[in-house]
C-alpha cells in the first residue's frame, strides 16, 4: 500500500533560491532569483511562507514562521547544466555525465545547411536571442520570404519561429520533427521548440501552440518505475514534452499559470491516485527571460493566492511537493537573460504530516523523485528519499 495514495508535484519553472557552490563555472556568482525579487519590494506570499519558504533561506521582507505547516529544504542540481531538461530529468533520477550542448555563436553551418535542404527553404537568424526580440527583428522579413527563424539561447535549444499565416502550424511541427532527427550525436540538443507567432509587423505576438520535442530520456527513470507498478501519471503543462511522453498516461497543455492551477484543481476531483505532475512556466517564459522583476513578483503572488484554496482541497492521503528546476534571475544588474545555476526550494505538505520538518540541503534533485518512487513501492537509480522524514508522525501513512 502506498504511503500517500496521491502525489501532486508542482515545478515553479525558474524559481531558484540562491547560487550553487559551482555558480562561478556558469558565470552566475551572486545570482538569486527569489532573493533579488524579494529585495525589489515586499512580497505577499502568506501561503508559501506558512509552508516554510522563508525558512529555507533568508528572503528580504519575508519572516520565517516558528512552526511551518510543511517540510522545507533546498536541492542541488548534481548534473552539469541549468536548463529545463537537465532539472526535470534529474528529478526523475537521471544524472547527466555532461551538459547538453549550447550554441553561443549559433549552430554549425553544416547543421543549418542540412536542415534547410530537408525543409526545402532557407532560414533566418541562427543566433542566440530572446524569442520576443527576434520576431521583432526578423518577423517582417520572415513574412516576406517565408523563411523560418532559427534561434537558440543559453539553453540547449533549437527554436523555430514562424508566423501562423505564413507557415501553417502542421508545417512548423514537421520542421521541428526534421530538426529533432537531425540534431543527434555531438549536436544532440535537449529540446527542439516550435514557436508560432501571429499579428502584423510591429505587433507580432507569440501564440500558445508552442510544442517541445525533447530527447528521449535514458532508462530507467521515475515514470518507467511507476508504469511497472501500475501507477498512473498525469502531466500538466510541458511535462509530457520534457519526458518525450514516456510513462505519462494522460496530459494537458496549458496557456499560463492560472490555467495550470485550474487543471491541477480539476485533477484533484477527477484522479483519485497516482502522480499528478505540473510545470508552471510563466515565471520563466514571461518574466525571468524578459528581465521583468515586477512581473515575476506579481506572478509569484498570483500563485500564492491560487495555492491557498488548493491546499484546502487536499486530504490526509495526499502529498504535495513544490520545487523548481533551476533559476532565472531577472535582476537587471546581470545583463544576461539566461537561466542561473541555483539551489531550488523544496516544500512538502500533507494535512497532518511533515509539519516543521527541516529537510536540509539535498545533494541531488533526484531526492524528490526517489521520495515519489518509494511512496509507490519502487526505486530510481539516484537520490535519497525523504519519505520517512515526512511520514513518521502521520497516522494515515502509518496504518
Amino acid at each position: 500500500m502506498a504511503n500517500f495514495e496521491r502525489v501532486i508535484w508542482i515545478v515553479l519553472d525558474s524559481v531558484g533560491i540562491g547560487e550553487l557552490p559551482d555558480a562561478a563555472d556558469y558565470g552566475d556568482v551572486g545570482r538569486t532569483t527569489l532573493g533579488h525579487i524579494a529585495q525589489s519590494r515586499p512580497l505577499k506570499l502568506p501561503t508559501l511562507v506558512r509552508l516554510g519558504l522563508a525558512n529555507i533561506a533568508p528572503l528580504a521582507h519575508l519572516t520565517p514562521v516558528a512552526s511551518p505547516i510543511g517540510a522545507y529544504g533546498k536541492g542541488v542540481t548534481h548534473s552539469p547544466g541549468k536548463d529545463t531538461t537537465t532539472g526535470h530529468w534529474e528529478m526523475a533520477g537521471i544524472w547527466l555525465d555532461q551538459a547538453f550542448p549550447t550554441y553561443p555563436h549559433g549552430f554549425p553551418r553544416e547543421v543549418i545547411a542540412e536542415f534547410e535542404k530537408q525543409i526545402g527553404r532557407g532560414t533566418l537568424g541562427n543566433k542566440p536571442a530572446s524569442g520576443t526580440e527576434i520576431i521583432k527583428e526578423l518577423g517582417e522579413e520572415h513574412v516576406r520570404t517565408g523563411k523560418p527563424i532559427v534561434y537558440t539561447s543559453g539553453d540547449s535549444v533549437f527554436q523555430i519561429a514562424a508566423h501562423e499565416d505564413v507557415v501553417p502550424i502542421t508545417e512548423l511541427y514537421r520542421m521541428c520533427e526534421i530538426a529533432r532527427k537531425l540534431l543527434d550525436g555531438p549536436n544532440r540538443v535537449g529540446r527542439v521548440i516550435a514557436r508560432p507567432f501571429a499579428g502584423a509587423p510591429g505587433h507580432f505576438v507569440r501564440r500558445t501552440r508552442r510544442h517541445d520535442y525533447a530527447v528521449d530520456p535514458p532508462k530507467p527513470m521515475l515514470f518507467d518505475v511507476l508504469a511497472e507498478r501500475g501507477v498512473p501519471v498525469f502531466g500538466i503543462g510541458k511535462i509530457h514534452d520534457i519526458y518525450n511522453g514516456r510513462g505519462v498516461e494522460k496530459y494537458v497543455t496549458t496557456t499560463g499559470n492560472a490555467y495550470g492551477m485550474a487543471k491541477l484543481t480539476a485533477a484533484l476531483n477527477e484522479r483519485k491516485g497516482g502522480l499528478i505532475f505540473c510545470n508552471l512556466v510563466d515565471f520563466d517564459m514571461l518574466y525571468g527571460h524578459r528581465k521583468d522583476v515586477e512581473g515575476f513578483a506579481k506572478s509569484l503572488e498570483e500563485f500564492d493566492r491560487l495555492l491557498d484554496p488548493f491546499l484546502a482541497l487536499m486530504i490526509a492521503s495526499d502529498l504535495l511537493v513544490i520545487t523548481a528546476d533551476h533559476g532565472c534571475d531577472p535582476d537587471p544588474r546581470w545583463p544576461t537573460t539566461d537561466h542561473s545555476r541555483e539551489y531550488v526550494p523544496i516544500l512538502a505538505y500533507s494535512p497532518g504530516s511533515g509539519a516543521g520538518v527541516n529537510l536540509g540541503i539535498r545533494s541531488t534533485l533526484a531526492d524528490m523523485g526517489q521520495t515519489v518512487a518509494e511512496n509507490f513501492g519502487g526505486r530510481i537509480p539516484h537520490g535519497k528519499g525523504f519519505l520517512e522524514e515526512i511520514t513518521k508522525n502521520n497516522a494515515v501513512c502509518a496504518r
